[in-house]
């Protein structure tokens, strides 16, 4: 994408120029989770409860390094908008090298505590084994996840989206493939179950991050790397983490919140896991234009901050905002219709998930186009630097209002699981008022990374004064 575009010009012209690709790279991204819930639905309920008990457990594990990634997309962002390409190179190589030694750490702690996670849900004893073998596989694999990730974010951050896209969609081949033959066998290979599906995907995410580590190498996509550029930096190591530690707490407190919320899912038995694991899924599919949008809101809001364009910057977000309310709206209507059918699709031969599901999917999706809204004004404040009201905003939603709605619904009133499906509704509709009611203040727009390295050091400290005056 040229600057023309990024810093004048049509700002719709702009978002659908980054939208698209990134949608699309999302599209096939979710394929992974697509694919695996398919086959997996194919081998029964208790498949299925294994893999949604399990998936926010390696989240959390993965969440909690996740805040240096977005430090560093947020930084290369604000350093492509400011000119400065050996700053972008050096957050590149030095963000890199905090995941990978991040992952390799969190990753064997994950293996290790597997089965205590386990234990400490409460799971049934059906689906305990499936469970453990499936999150094993993933923690092995979460290596792959962030040195991917890191590289995806990096990309987007100084406007390269197509290559990512390239990379998924053959990836993402690969898996339709390798799924079915790692879970059901082929000849004298006797397939792996829930396992095979962990497995299909390590091996593909794999392949993925070694091509992105390559594309650094060769430096023909806006970023070129040595193995120099590895040697460890302890400052910006240190400017990292003030700026990234509360993106690590946010995505940690949605992860475990989203395991809090397992404990009082799996209360209800393995029919509502699985509907539960059904109704995440679809869920997590009908906001991947969102995600899109809102990570094509982040590229450009950290570019033009960077530029010094602030007005743009806010003009970004607003039609971000707009355009995402009004595409999951639609999509919501679409799920309240076809709701049965997009169960069915993952567990065609259950009609009791089946029901439920569809029962969660109906309760949730007229309000989906408040996530719309939350998701492009978090991802500006997370674009301008502002990584604490990102993580009091997540801290908001699932400590002040989801869980306590879930909990006081589904245990303290007569719609016992049905309550957990109401508290999604109610809770999207208060978190995205909240966070337009802060963005209207206007306070994000006064950081700017690039201007003083010393304010990175300072973000944490500014933003809790800016906390302080608004509550006063």
């Amino acid at each position: 994408m040229n600057r023309h575009n990024m810093f004048e010009g049509s700002i719709n012209r702009a978002l659908l120029s980054l939208a698209i690709p990134i949608v699309l790279a999302q599209i096939l991204q979710s394929a992974y989770q697509l694919t695996d819930a398919f086959w997996v639905g194919r081998l029964g309920a208790v498949q299925v409860a294994a893999v949604s008990i399990s998936n926010p457990v390696t989240f959390l594990v993965i969440a909690l390094g996740a805040g240096l990634a977005m430090a560093g997309a947020t930084l290369s962002a604000q350093y492509m908008g400011a000119g400065n390409k050996k700053m972008v190179n050096h957050v590149a190589a030095q963000t890199m090298l905090m995941v990978v030694v991040i992952a390799i750490v969190l990753g064997l702690t994950g293996y290790t505590l597997s089965s205590h996670f386990l234990r400490l849900l409460g799971v049934e004893d059906e689906v305990y084994h499936d469970a453990l073998d499936y999150m094993h596989v993933s923690f092995i694999g979460v290596i792959f996840v962030f040195t991917y990730a890191m590289f995806q974010s990096i990309m987007r951050g100084i406007g390269q989206v197509k290559i990512p896209l390239i990379i998924v969609f053959g990836t993402v081949i690969l898996n339709f493939g390798l799924d079915p033959l790692f879970i059901f066998g082929l000849g004298s290979f006797e397939g792996l179950g829930v396992k095979g599906a962990a497995l299909a995907t390590l091996v593909t995410q794999a392949i993925a991050a070694i091509i992105g580590l390559g594309i650094f190498f060769r430096g023909k996509h806006g970023i070129h790397l040595t193995l120099t550029s590895f040697k460890p930096d302890f400052s910006y190591i240190k400017r990292a983490f003030f700026l990234g530690a509360p993106g690590s707490v946010e995505l940690s407190a949605r992860a475990l919140g989203l395991m809090i919320m397992s404990f009082l899912v799996a209360s209800f038995g393995t029919v509502t896991i699985a509907s539960y694991g059904v109704g995440s899924t679809i869920l997590q599919i009908v906001t991947i234009p969102a995600m899109g949008l809102s990570m094509a809101v982040s590229t450009l809001v950290g570019q033009n901050i960077g530029a010094k364009n602030i007005e743009r910057a806010s003009k970004i977000t607003i039609l971000g905002t707009i355009w995402g309310w009004v595409a999951l709206t639609i999509l919501g209507v679409f799920a309240y219709i076809l709701a049965p059918l997009c169960v069915a699709f993952f567990i065609p031969d259950d009609p009791q998930v089946i029901e439920h599901g569809a029962q969660f999917v109906r309760t949730m999706c007229l309000t989906w186009g408040f996530i719309g809204v939350q998701l492009c004004v978090v991802s500006a404040f997370r674009a301008s630097g502002n990584m604490l009201n990102t993580m009091l905003i997540s801290l908001f939603s699932q400590w002040v209002v989801q869980f306590p709605l879930a909990y006081i619904l589904s245990k303290h009133t007569q719609l016992e699981a049905s309550g957990i499906w109401w508290s999604f509704a109610i809770t999207n509709i208060i978190v995205a008022l909240f966070s337009i009611a802060w963005f209207a203040r206007g306070s994000w727009k006064n950081k700017n990374l690039t201007e003083d390295d010393k304010k990175i050091a300072k973000i944490t400290g500014e933003a809790y004064i800016e906390i302080d005056e608004h509550r006063t």
